[in-house]
Order: structure tokens, then C-alpha cells, then sequence
């Protein structure tokens, strides 16, 4: 076992914002010193009187172990002799006015489960990591023109198991591993997007007010439980993504906020460092210790638990001073303006530095608003972002799904305008936990309809999802017809797999995310014109929808026709862009998915018969809500 210590140089990269392996550093972590072994103990208090570490292995006593101040940056350090893995620990901090604050650990591994809100001491050492593999091919990839089909999942609400009665208990990191795998593969998905890992105090904020950066929640289990399960998604080859928070951090009284009796990781100027609609801190981008914590994370859970990418939350809200704001609450820039320079610089760093060194790792922007260059390179003036949620699609899309058909003719460019603007950024389609929450309604009690439409409505809708450039991102429940909202307090209803509307929109979505994986032209050129080609994107009269993705060898092209309507389009014809067979690879009116079961042909033989401005076409029978999508 090493001697874990903070030397000069160490201060003064921290100090400098470049210490990229602080966390090794900072926190508790087991050591070595003069042959006896214990634990170090490391914190950033740069204002306090005096800290000491108070917890179980000296009974919470607030006077035997106080910490030394090493230098002028404000660490203090103490070597505790004895101190093992599991024992429950804070710093007690003492301010210039006499004051006793009780902290959590902010560089802690572990956290005490909740409500308890003490950290707890780990060794990320110990686990045996097998996914090797994973890695090595990992970093070999371009992502933009691999497939990303992502399952949105929040652990706790996934599934659960009853123990007692009706009491009901979450999975560990362990069990979901077995059951989330098993499902994840059936299914055909590549990525897992992990809602609230990083430790939190309360269940109902879902994990976007933080207290523990670098802590795995304990609601789940150990760290090395955490590790278990990303080395099992690993080896059956599907990537994890942490949902990441750096906008804004809980304000308990364990936590950030106010830690050593200051501002040290907010802005003090509450007009600069309090999101009034939310009730949470914001962190001080400006100083130098405070973007090193938040650099220092994003690669701790990427080299420490082999993380795969990040969805950085709430993006807006950092790029600008007046978000959420109204006048008053807000402090211009230096040159009178409301962008965060800060921020900018923040983004810029963080990706250059991340991305830079590992370019397989993902880092995904939550950016609701039309910020340019959000994944443009950082030298050319972007934030350097792999990719960028298309907030603007996922409105549209389930502002036009909400229609009844009969005013849809009207709203026909909701569904097409996305488009326009594609080749701007490097986009994933997200329908997330967000679209089902609040009053909004499940995805399929968006759709208009009986429940018989609502399904058919649902399973064209996703036909287009699917077809459109872009990654794709569905939440969890999505895929069968969740038929509540979504609420962290309850699984998902698992048991609506038994009726035949859940069932066959689960077969028919594995299709669709089979179909997906199985043919580059759909996922390799996701960011230009060269992927993507209309056929007919106006006709809005029929509300029909035709076009088709192009990959890069030119074969195997997929072409989509999708009929939004609950009319059977008769004898409907479609140019098409070259004479041959038409293969039809999906139907999602068969019965078996919960459709009319109306016979189309397995395959078809373009003609020359002018239709759309091209030479070739060909002619079925559309049904009512109905994606036909056929390989040529």
C-alpha cells in the first residue's frame, strides 16, 4: 500500500486548475505511513480557523484528530493510523468566527445511505476489472458514425423487488446489472444513460441536486457494486453514460454550499451563484480550484469506474447569466451582455481536455436553446461537445404527435423542419425522463385516439424517430407503452407486457432497434445531406412522410413511408431513387404488433412511372397509421 501524500506541486496545480488527478488526492484514501496502515485524509478549506476529522473510528469525537494546513491554497491533511474501508466520517470545520460546520467529504467515494448524511471511507482499488475489451475498441471509434440507440433509466424506478408484504425495496447495483444486461441486449439497445449516480440527498430530485461528486449513491450499494455493473455492461458490449451535473449543486447543509464558512464553490454574489427557481447553488466557474473539481470528476468516472460519456445537464442554464432569471437577479458580463464567459471557457476547457485525451469518451450537451457550434471544434470557436440533444426535434415531434390527425395537414413542417438545420450540430434525438413527468403525459397518452390509435399512433411516431437523423435516446417504459407518468416512488408497469397493445409495440420496437443496428446507412452519416434524402416532404394533405437514409458503400439503402393518418391511402405510390427491389423489412401494422394485420408485399419492383420527380416508383396499399420501411 502507497503513502498518500500532498506535495508542493500538487497545491499548486490545484491552485492552477490543472491537477486532473486531485481526486487521488483530496478525500479519504487508504495509506501507509511509517509501516502502519490507515487512511489519508485530504480537504480544501482555504477560510477555516481550524478542521478536524470527526467519525466512527474515534467515536465522533471532535477534538483528537485535527488536520494540518500544508500551504497557502487552503489544503488540509491528516494520516489517521488504523482507519480501514466502510467507517462513516466528516469534517468539522471551524470558521474565523467560531463557528462548527458539519461536512460531508466533498472528494468522498462512498456516502452513508440517506437520510444519514455522513461520507464513508472506500478503496477503489480492489475491484477486478474484466472489460478490457470494451475499452481498447472503445477509444478506436468514431461515435458520430457508429449507432447510439440509449436507454434513459433512473435504477430505483426501473424495477424493483417486494420484501415483507407490500413493501418494496430497490434493486442493488448488482441485481439491476443481471436483469438491465439481459434486457438491454434482447432489445438491441448500445448505450445505458444512468439518471442520479452521483450522491444526493433527496429521492425526489431524481440526482440533479448534488452533494456527492464523487460518490456512486449508496441507495444501490458500494462503489465496487457501482464497478460490477459497468463491467458486466461492458462485456456484453453496451456503453454507460452518467447523467452529469455541473450547473448547479444542492444547498444542505452537509453539502458545498458555504463549506468552510464561504463561498469557495459558489459565487458569493448570490445574483451569480443562486438559480432562484430552483433553490440550488450555483458553482463559481471563475475559480480556478472550482473547474479543476469539476474536470477532476468527469475524468474520475471515466478513469475510475470506466465510464463511457456524459450527459451534461442543464447547459442552458450555465451558457447564460439571465437564465431563469428575471431583471435584477442577474449580473451582465464585462461587456454587457448575458453570455457566462465563464461557462464558455469552463466547456472549452473541460472538452479539450477530456476528449482530447480520451476521444472515444462521450460528452453530450442538454442545450435547449440554438447556441452555435455546441459540438464545433474549440479552436474554431465551439464548445467541443461530441454531441448535442436536439431539443428543438423532441418539441416538434411531440407537439405534432399530440394532434389530431385532422390538423395535422397543418402543422405538416413540425415534422420535417428539423432538417433543416441537421447539419448544424452532431444531434441525439431524445424523448427523456423530462417528456413524461409534470402533467405531460406518458408518450403514449400523448397520441390522439382510442387506445387502438394511440399505439399505432405511437409505433409510426417511433418509425420516424428511428428513420430521422441523429442518435436516438428513448426513457425507460417507452418502449412498452408505460401508460402513467413516471415517478421515481414506483417501478415501471412491467405487468402492461401481459396485454397485447404493450406486447407488440416491445416486439415491434426490438425490430425497429434491430433494424437500426443492422444497417449502417441509418446511423453512419448522421450530420449531412449525404445521409438523408426527401422524397416527398410536403405532402401535408395525406399527412404522409417519405424519404430514405444513405450509407456510406451505397448499398443496402432503407427507405421509410409513414402515414400519420387513420385513412388507408389506396394504390399509393412513391418515386423512388433507382430501378430495382424493394424489400419490405417492416410493417408496423402487422397484428403481431398491434396493427390491423393488413397484407403488404414482401417485396416490390420499381416501375417506370414518373412519381416525385423521379423516373422509378413503386405502388402498395398504405394502411391507417402505418410505417412501411423497406431495404433496396
Amino acid at each position: 500500500m502507497p503513502k498518500v501524500f500532498i506535495s508542493e506541486a500538487d497545491q499548486y496545480l490545484f491552485a492552477n486548475g490543472t491537477h486532473y488527478d486531485i481526486y487521488k488526492k483530496l478525500g479519504a484514501h487508504p495509506s501507509e505511513e511509517d509501516g502502519e496502515k490507515g487512511m489519508f485524509f485530504g480537504v480544501w478549506a482555504p477560510n477555516a480557523a481550524k478542521v478536524y476529522v470527526i467519525g466512527t473510528f474515534n467515536d465522533w469525537n471532535e477534538e483528537t484528530h485535527p488536520m494540518e494546513k500544508i500551504g497557502p491554497g487552503g489544503i488540509h491533511t491528516l494520516f489517521v493510523p488504523a482507519v480501514s474501508v466502510d467507517e462513516l466520517y466528516k469534517f468539522l470545520i471551524i470558521t474565523p468566527e467560531g463557528n462548527k460546520l458539519y461536512k460531508a467529504d466533498p472528494f468522498a467515494n462512498s456516502a452513508e445511505l440517506r437520510p444519514g448524511t455522513a461520507s464513508k471511507t472506500a478503496d477503489l482499488s480492489v475491484f477486478d476489472w474484466t472489460d478490457q475489451s470494451w475499452m481498447s475498441d472503445r477509444d478506436q471509434k468514431k461515435m458520430t458514425s457508429e449507432p447510439m440507440a440509449v436507454y434513459e433509466c433512473h435504477i430505483g424506478s426501473w424495477m424493483r423487488h417486494p420484501r415483507g408484504g407490500d413493501a418494496e425495496d430497490f434493486y442493488n447495483y448488482r441485481e439491476f446489472a443481471d436483469r438491465v444486461t439481459e434486457y438491454l441486449t434482447d432489445m438491441n439497445y448500445t448505450h445505458i444513460e444512468l439518471m442520479g449516480i452521483s450522491e444526493y440527498p433527496y429521492d425526489g430530485s431524481w440526482g440533479y441536486q448534488v452533494t456527492g461528486y464523487y460518490a456512486p449513491t449508496s441507495r444501490y450499494g458500494s462503489p465496487e457494486d457501482f464497478m460490477y455493473l459497468i463491467n458486466k455492461l461492458h462485456r456484453n458490449k453496451i456503453g454507460v453514460i452518467l447523467d452529469w451535473v455541473p450547473a448547479h449543486f444542492a444547498t444542505d447543509a452537509h453539502g458545498l454550499g458555504c463549506f468552510d464558512g464561504s463561498c469557495i464553490f459558489e459565487h458569493p454574489d448570490p445574483r451569480l451563484g443562486e438559480h432562484p427557481d430552483w433553490g440550488t447553488k450555483i458553482f463559481n466557474y471563475g475559480k480556478t480550484e472550482v473547474k479543476n473539481f469539476l474536470i477532476a470528476n468527469a475524468l474520475f468516472w471515466l478513469r475510475e469506474f470506466h465510464v463511457d460519456g456524459i450527459r451534461v445537464d442543464a447547459v442552458a442554464s450555465m451558457l447564460y447569466l439571465d437564465y431563469g432569471k428575471k431583471e435584477g437577479q442577474w449580473v451582465a458580463n464585462k461587456y454587457g451582455g448575458n453570455k457566462n464567459l465563464e461557462a464558455i471557457e469552463f466547456f472549452r476547457h473541460l472538452n479539450s481536455v477530456v476528449l482530447g485525451t480520451y476521444p472515444g469518451f462521450l460528452s453530450i450537451a442538454e442545450e435547449s436553446t440554438a447556441w452555435p457550434m455546441v459540438t464545433g471544434k474549440v479552436e474554431e470557436g465551439g464548445l467541443g461537445f461530441s454531441f448535442k440533444w436536439n431539443m428543438g426535434w423532441m418539441h416538434d415531434f411531440c407537439e405534432y404527435m399530440k394532434l389530431d390527425p385532422y390538423f395535422r395537414r397543418n402543422n405538416h413542417s413540425a415534422m420535417t423542419f428539423a432538417m433543416s438545420y441537421n447539419n448544424s450540430e452532431n444531434y441525439i434525438l431524445p424523448l427523456s425522463h423530462d417528456e413524461v413527468v409534470h402533467l405531460k403525459c406518458s408518450m403514449v397518452h400523448k397520441m390522439p385516439g382510442y387506445p387502438v390509435d394511440k399505439y399505432a399512433n405511437l409505433r409510426v411516431g417511433y418509425a420516424y424517430m428511428f428513420g430521422h437523423c441523429g442518435k436516438k435516446l428513448l426513457f425507460m417504459g417507452q418502449d412498452f407503452g408505460q401508460e402513467r407518468e413516471w415517478s421515481e416512488e414506483r417501478e415501471l408497469d412491467w405487468y402492461l407486457l401481459d396485454e397485447s397493445l404493450n406486447k407488440g409495440l416491445h416486439d415491434y420496437m426490438k425490430e425497429l432497434l434491430g433494424i437500426y443496428r443492422k444497417y449502417p446507412s441509418m446511423y453512419e452519416i448522421d450530420n449531412s445531406w449525404d445521409g438523408f434524402e426527401w422524397i416527398n416532404a410536403n405532402d401535408g394533405d395525406r399527412s404522409t412522410f417519405s424519404f430514405f437514409r444513405k450509407g456510406k458503400s451505397g448499398r443496402n439503402n432503407v427507405l421509410f413511408v409513414l402515414n400519420m393518418t387513420p385513412m388507408t391511402w389506396k394504390d399509393y405510390r412513391v418515386g423512388v431513387p433507382k430501378k430495382g427491389k424493394y424489400k419490405l423489412v417492416l410493417n408496423s401494422d402487422e397484428e403481431r404488433f398491434g396493427g390491423s394485420g393488413a397484407k403488404m408485399p414482401a417485396e416490390l419492383l420499381s416501375v417506370v412511372q414518373e412519381c416525385d420527380g423521379r423516373k422509378y416508383s413503386i405502388e402498395f396499399d398504405l394502411p391507417a397509421y402505418c410505417a412501411a420501411v423497406f431495404v433496396f
